[in-house]
């Protein structure tokens, strides 16, 4: 029989009271005696029941528990327990043995006595108990002497843990002005010691740091509101430091501390206040719609919502002038011009501004107004503003056969200012940069410097610019939309190039061809096209035009019987006119082939080759016959060629040697009295000069210069406007590539007697009377002896040039 305890301590066993200490029971049933802790109800069961009322074999084993305190701190191993078998005669033939949790680490036993001790420091809170086995072994054969039995050691608490905030440090919000009582936040402190042993666990809340503004429940630990009033504006933040102690707060029991960090939150109880009663500001009149004229600001202590503010012109002659808004970042108040200012007409405005709170508290309204206002002053100062044109945007509609020069809008713009300086009219060539409109530098004129064409452009859009003479820096602008009118200026066209067939065996008003035209024009109408035989053609016998007065129009045919062998492709030119005012119309040409058809109507062939052709001469041997024609007629003319070369000795001209080469100035320029290079009598008067006496012509040269006026059209030349034949002209040389400007190309080659420089020209200047010797050349040697032949003294004759 096993027996296990305390023999040491017998008292000590009792004292703890939680043992089951069974002595010499042994007919207890099965499930006591197993590995499994039995339930208490069923151990009663089993304890009531009589001994002799169980068949069973008797066990030796006790079930037993061990209790041992934690964190011994003595340096002897700490006694446990005792293991004792019946069969033990204490002459050491028994050997016990310990296994299971810790067995060998943290727990021993005697082999011999049985004794059990602790080898380490426990620790309830790591490891609350530890299940052993222990056996009983014949020390001498190895032979079990009792069956292996299995008992629990338990760690018995003490007070070794202090509490502790495991969510600390805390952070609470709670509104100013909150009443007294009013809950912040709870606070929690753990006890890792045994919550059903004693009070070591038992935790009680107090508060050493925040009094006397909050106060926390030794239960619960919430902490509340302690101080009514509590204004965020003198004072926000608030640290609290909480303690919680364990033993229920009875001396000798452990504490911990934490940190709660209180903030009071705002609310709505500042109403908001202008530093300022009265604000001056001023402003240019040319300032642009929207733009700021200055800020004004209401003080108000709160923050966030409760600080945001509403401004609002409430009075004041400047109301439709000006507007004010909310900077939502600042919570300022912007002043903006409403509509633009005139320095000339008004010189100085006053407005009342409120700035109001837009979210009030209902509890708090006793401490109002929330509102307040304050005056502006605005001083509209005078600049020197641009050119304004009225109206602000002009729309024009021009035909596209407008002659050039026509004048198609008068502009007109005016300084504002009070000193009305002239205005200067010019176009932004960058909405023009095709040029095609010039405006009159003074009177604002808009008028075409190109042919307009619908079908190119069909509306411009230019920027006419506005300068004044005084001041050029000031600039206006307006913007002129140009649309395009559409006259009938284009014919109606074939779209394509239509290719038609015909079978040979085709019959009378069989369907050939389908044609329809286009037209660039775009009439208000819609477009409505006529179809019929050119009129050279109107008697052809062989097709038709019928009309489908659709716009389209089909080709058939007026006979049968076509042949490839008398014409293989006919060409039918058809005469397209559209509905326009004037009537224009066109020719396009119908190519139809005769082909070969099988009796279904498809094509076989279209190929009059075979019966043009021998049949043993293709076409393609005709080409080769004529290329090889050609190659020998090249190599006879480079024979040729070739043989008169070799004829022509290699005789080298003094007049050919490039060392040689004098380059002579023939003709020489008329000087001031010159008055025949130019007439300019024909940049005025054109037509006087047409009609008038021939042109004088020089007689030492060739002209040059050809006059333009020929190339401007009669039109342009009986308008009464210089401006309108300037750029009729100046059109005509943009289109002339090889025309040089009609005023800005003269020709000097011959100075004449009557320039006062005489004649530029040396080559001369041996027959002169010029004193200047150079015979000192042939002293230099023979590189200057062809120097020394031209200008020197020569005994023979004179070289000829």
């Amino acid at each position: 029989m096993w027996t296990s305890g305390r023999m040491s301590n017998a008292k000590s066993w009792l004292g703890l009271g939680m043992s089951l200490y069974f002595w010499g029971l042994m007919d207890l049933t099965t499930s006591v005696l197993s590995s499994t802790p039995t339930p208490p109800g069923e151990l009663e069961a089993l304890l009531s029941h009589k001994p002799q009322s169980h068949q069973r074999t008797k066990r030796s084993w006790v079930w037993n528990q061990f209790f041992v305190l934690e964190e011994y701190t003595g340096t002897d191993p700490l006694y446990v327990g005792k293991l004792h078998s019946d069969m033990d005669r204490g002459d050491g033939s028994i050997k016990y043995i310990l296994s299971g949790e810790g067995a060998g680490i943290v727990f021993t036993i005697d082999d011999t006595t049985g004794d059990i001790h602790a080898i380490q420091r426990l620790d309830r809170e790591e490891r609350a108990q530890y299940t052993l086995r222990a056996q009983a072994l014949d020390r001498r054969t190895g032979r079990p002497m009792e069956p292996e039995s299995e008992f629990i050691i338990k760690i018995q608490d003490i007070n070794d843990n202090e509490p502790k905030f495991l969510d600390g440090p805390y952070v609470a919000t709670v509104p100013e002005m909150s009443p007294v009582g009013t809950s912040v936040i709870q606070v929690t402190a753990t006890d890792a010691d045994d919550p059903t042993y004693g009070n070591s666990a038992r935790v009680v809340y107090s508060i050493l740091q925040g009094q006397p503004y909050f106060s926390v429940d030794s239960k619960t630990g919430v902490i509340r509101t302690a101080l009514m009033n509590m204004d965020r504006e003198a004072k926000e933040y608030y640290e609290v430091i909480i303690q919680a102690k364990d033993m229920g707060g009875q001396l000798g029991g452990l504490a911990g501390t934490t940190t709660v960090n209180i903030t009071l939150s705002d609310v709505n109880d500042n109403p908001p206040r202008f530093p300022q009663k009265h604000y001056q500001m001023s402003v240019l009149e040319s300032a642009p719609i929207s733009s700021t004229v200055g800020r004004v600001f209401a003080k108000d202590l709160d923050e966030g919502i409760n600080a945001e503010m509403k401004y609002t012109i409430v009075d004041g002659d400047g109301a439709d002038a000006f507007d004010i808004s909310t900077d939502p970042n600042f919570q300022v108040g912007i002043i903006t011009v409403k509509k633009p200012l005139s320095f000339e007409s008004k010189k100085s405005y006053t407005l009342r501004v409120e700035g109001a709170n837009p979210h009030l508290e209902m509890r708090f309204l006793n401490l109002g107004p929330f509102q307040d206002t304050t005056t502006v002053h605005i001083s509209v100062e005078d600049v020197d503003e641009p050119p304004v044109f009225e109206p602000g945007f002009y729309f024009v509609e021009v035909p596209e056969d407008v002659a050039i020069g026509t004048t198609i809008q008068i502009l007109s713009a005016k300084d504002p200012d009070v000193t009305n300086n002239s205005i200067r009219y010019s176009i932004d060539r960058n909405s023009d940069p095709g040029r095609f409109f010039y405006v009159d530098i003074t009177t604002g004129a808009l008028m075409t410097a190109r042919p307009l064409d619908r079908e190119e452009f069909s509306w411009h859009n230019i920027t006419v610019l506005a300068m004044e003479m005084n001041n050029p820096s000031q600039v206006g602008s307006v913007s002129v939309t140009i649309k395009v009118l559409d006259v009938n200026d284009n014919a109606p066209e074939f779209p394509r190039f239509y290719e038609a067939f015909v079978c040979e065996n085709a019959k009378v008003g069989q369907l050939i061809q389908t044609v329809s035209a286009v037209d660039q024009d775009d009439p208000r109408n819609g477009q409505h096209f006529y179809y019929s035989l050119a009129p050279e053609a109107a008697n052809n016998p062989n097709f038709t035009v019928r009309d489908n007065q659709d716009n389209t129009a089909r080709i058939l045919t007026r006979r049968s019987g076509f042949r490839q062998q008398e014409q293989s492709v006919f060409y039918l030119p058809i005469l397209i006119a559209d509905s326009g005012q004037p009537v224009l119309s066109s020719t396009g040409t119908l190519t139809i082939q005769v082909c070969s058809c099988d009796d279904d109507g498809r094509v076989m062939s279209c190929s009059p080759e075979a019966y043009m052709l021998p049949v043993s001469l293709s076409r393609g041997a005709l080409i080769a016959i004529l290329a090889c024609v050609f190659v020998l007629l090249v190599l006879v003319l480079l024979i040729l060629s070739m043989r008169r070369h070799r004829k022509q000795p290699y005789i080298i001209d003094d007049e050919e040697n490039i060392h040689e080469n004098i380059v002579r100035y023939d003709d020489e320029g008329g000087g001031e009295e010159d008055t025949e290079a130019f007439d300019i009598a024909a940049m005025w008067n054109p037509r006087e000069a047409q009609a008038g006496a021939a042109p004088k012509t020089r007689q030492d040269m060739l002209p040059e210069i050809e006059s333009l006026s020929r190339y401007v059209p009669q039109t342009c030349a009986v308008n009464s406007t210089v401006h309108s034949y300037v750029l009729a002209k100046l059109y005509e040389a943009d289109m002339d590539l090889w025309a040089p400007p009609f005023d800005s190309l003269q020709t000097y080659m011959f100075e004449g007697d009557g320039s006062v420089a005489g004649s530029l020209s040396s080559l001369q200047s041996a027959t002169s009377d010029s004193e200047q010797s150079f015979d000192f050349l042939t002293d230099w040697g023979p590189r200057f002896r062809k120097l020394a032949e031209l200008y020197g003294a020569s005994e023979g004759p004179a070289p000829l040039w």
